[in-house]
């Protein structure tokens, strides 16, 4: 008997595959919800059976002992995080140490990204405690929301004075620096008034790769408990619909590399600077990752207690 899985991810170009039925699982039948944002609560979500979910809300979730989504470690997005971090091309800040005592925007303060870009300043010394924290929306765009979740401190760690869009604040000169996983419209422009903070954020990436042996996980597959119940094979199977999308796209993005003028160089470039199990998924692959994401979440005050691989995904520990 056929099943249906109703599987809600993100628009990566990896699942154009899946999207199009060229890769296709013979256990399961599945159905492809590209979404712009991630479901707030998958869980209770009767649209779907699995989906992308936040590493950092998964794990503050098993820190309160829930137990709503199977966490599988197939990370779906990773990103290093060091160009993550921006500020007005008028800025003179050009290095990391020089946000120590600095305003900083976030748009989120749990999310993790936020974590693991958090995670790169106290690696060099910058504690929480090290400087001042505005958290509020991108821009006029975006909407205004809770983005402290209960982790606002008054003069440490506040919302972003009057819900004002950070990049307005960035450019008046109100925030040194903000925190972003997606750049603004425009960002990217010869005329645009921002800049990545860092001058060659690359190298710093490939150092931080090659201190810590990882490319940070931001968002994880999540399966609702019945449907694993019911179909226990299911996480495996997914994983490995999603491993042969990845590699199908992989191979033609090689072959049609002429979508723009050089992405055949970066190709080249992350052949050489990274290895080719960099995106490996599977609890073996990641838990140091894991161990030092549950290491932040404590360090940085998200959770009372450290949490361990085991503890975030206890069926593969085992």
């Amino acid at each position: 008997m056929s099943i249906t899985i109703r599987l809600a991810v993100r628009d990566w170009d990896y699942i154009v595959p899946l999207a199009l039925g060229d890769v296709r699982s013979d256990k399961f039948d599945l159905h492809l919800d590209r979404v712009q944002s991630l479901p707030e609560d998958l869980a209770s979500d009767p649209r779907y059976d699995a989906g992308e979910v936040s590493f950092s809300r998964y794990s503050l979730g098993r820190a309160r002992g829930e137990t709503s989504i199977v966490g599988v470690p197939y990370f779906l997005m990773r990103g290093f995080r060091h160009r993550c971090i921006i500020t007005a091309k008028t800025s003179n800040i050009t290095s990391l140490e020089q946000l120590a005592g600095k305003k900083i925007g976030l748009t989120g303060w749990q999310d993790s990204g936020n974590t693991w870009t958090r995670a790169i300043l106290r690696r060099i010394g910058i504690g929480i405690e090290d400087a001042y924290w505005f958290v509020g929306r991108l821009t006029e765009a975006h909407p205004i929301t809770d983005r402290l979740s209960g982790y606002g401190r008054p003069g440490r760690i506040e919302a972003a004075p009057g819900e004002r869009p950070m990049m307005e604040l960035l450019e008046e000169g109100v925030l040194d620096a903000v925190f972003t996983p997606f750049m603004p419209p425009g960002f990217f422009d010869a005329d645009s008034k921002f800049r990545q903070l860092l001058p060659d954020f690359r190298k710093a990436e490939v150092d931080y790769f090659n201190a810590v042996g990882y490319v940070p996980g931001i968002h994880l597959l999540g399966i609702k408990p019945a449907i694993v119940k019911e179909y226990p094979w299911l996480p495996q199977a997914l994983s490995e619909v999603l491993d042969e999308s990845t590699r199908v796209w992989l191979e033609r993005r090689a072959k049609y590399a002429d979508t723009t003028p050089w992405i055949i160089d970066e190709i080249r470039q992350v052949a050489r600077d990274l290895p080719a199990s960099w995106d490996r998924n599977g609890f073996a692959a990641n838990e140091k990752m894991i161990a030092d994401f549950a290491t932040e979440l404590h360090a940085q005050n998200l959770t009372d207690k450290k949490m361990t691989p085991r503890d975030l995904f206890p069926a593969y520990a085992a």
